[in-house]
């Protein structure tokens, strides 16, 4: 059992300085997963938006991964998405993106894309589908052996349309069971990562649609399930960071899936709704120890870009946790601690609002430059010609998209 927050010293000094360099210290070490399907093309329910240059397979899809870490240097591991990334060979994937200087992270499974689903996967009222859901989770844990994955991401979209439709009991009955059966399959270093959202394609009753429901399944499994936040899984002005710091207490906080939303999940680049949002989040982040050196807290991406550049949407997304996670570290943790204490509301705020309204863009500036990186990602990959190539590269074939 980890010290809890609380009872630590504050991770960083009150003098500016000294936070600074604390910072930078924690952001040495950051690590940020990047999602394959958010280098292929992608859109709205209405429409899928194509885009010249967009891979074609799995292969191509980590290239284009390594072209973000590269310049950035904080995104070494690839999430992968299970039919959609699926190749003869996984371990040969796995040794393709040692190659190219990445690495595989999480595997996500997909039980939503299949009309036997319709009524549900692992909570299907039909035991022969349940089967099927089944049986499909526990190959995502075998391309976790071939690939050296540590997490198992999974994702439900399973619930009900109407009253009456389905018994609500029984679901969590079903979906307890499932889950057991393939925890029982993972490795003594292997995670299961369960993610919640509040609706859709269940407008009715959701059967994992929040993080109380996702939390219970996880303590009644063990301790190798843990919670992912998808911060765009939630109802308008819900307090995500609390929710955050909760998890982080009870040491189930296994994931994020960064994204924004103005209205449901509309898996827009992370920051770019509510960039104070993600700031509050990382700063709950920081106090619980979710960015300690020995931190199992996974950064990941979520988002389908629909209509802007791929690779320069996900330079620009973990330029903003980037932002958000310095800012929060250079809180006053004494500060506050001591206005908190005094009970002075203004204070208080005050020293969170100090750290949110600092430019950080010369501090991480100056990172990239120590690490031998161009200090303006964005700017170094319009000059790579990196685009260029690859459009004139990657001319024929069926490009990556939602379903492949």
């Amino acid at each position: 059992m980890r010290t809890p927050p609380c009872e630590r010293r504050p991770a960083v000094a009150t003098s500016s300085s000294d936070r600074r360099a604390g910072a930078l210290e924690v952001l040495r070490r950051q690590h940020i997963e990047l999602p394959s399907w958010a280098f292929g093309n992608s859109g709205t329910r209405f429409k899928v938006f194509a885009q010249a240059g967009v891979p074609r397979d799995p292969w191509e899809k980590l290239a284009d991964a390594a072209q973000v870490h590269r310049l950035t240097g904080v995104a070494p591991t690839v999430a992968l998405h299970i039919p959609w990334d699926r190749v003869d060979d996984h371990a040969a994937l796995a040794a393709h993106a040692a190659d190219l200087g990445i690495s595989v992270g999480a595997i996500n499974s997909n039980v939503f894309q299949d009309d036997d689903y319709m009524l549900g996967s692992v909570t299907n009222p039909d035991p022969a589908v349940r089967r099927k859901a089944v049986d499909h989770l526990l190959e995502c844990v075998d391309i976790m052996d071939a690939t050296g994955s540590r997490d198992l991401k999974l994702w439900f979209s399973d619930g009900t349309n109407y009253p009456g439709q389905d018994d609500l009991r029984a679901r969590q009955d079903r979906l307890a069971e499932a889950l057991s059966e393939v925890y029982d399959r993972l490795g003594p270093d292997q995670r299961m990562l369960l993610e919640y959202k509040l609706f859709e394609p269940a407008f009715y009753a959701t059967d994992v649609p929040d993080w109380g429901t996702a939390y219970a399944h996880c303590l009644e499994l063990g301790e190798k399930a843990v919670v992912c936040v998808d911060t765009g899984h939630h109802a308008a002005h819900t307090n995500i960071e609390f929710i955050v710091a909760f998890l982080l207490r009870a040491e189930r906080l296994g994931a994020f899936d960064f994204n924004s939303r103005f209205y449901a999940d509309d898996d827009l680049m992370v920051g770019s709704a509510d960039p104070f949002q993600l700031f509050r989040i990382m700063y709950e982040v920081v106090r619980g120890g979710g960015l300690d050196a020995d931190t199992r807290v996974a950064f990941m991406l979520d988002q389908c870009h629909n209509i802007e550049p791929k690779i320069a949407g996900q330079i620009r997304s973990v330029m903003n946790v980037q932002e958000a996670t310095a800012k929060a570290l250079l809180v006053d943790a004494d500060a506050l601690a001591v206005a908190q204490r005094e009970g002075d509301v203004l204070a208080a705020n005050a020293v969170l609002m100090d750290a949110y309204n600092t430019d950080v863009r010369p501090l991480l500036a100056d990172l990239r430059a120590e690490q031998g990186l161009d200090p303006d990602p964005m700017a170094a990959h319009a000059r790579s010609g990196y685009m260029e190539r690859v459009i004139n590269e990657r001319k024929g074939g069926t490009q990556a998209g939602w379903g492949a």
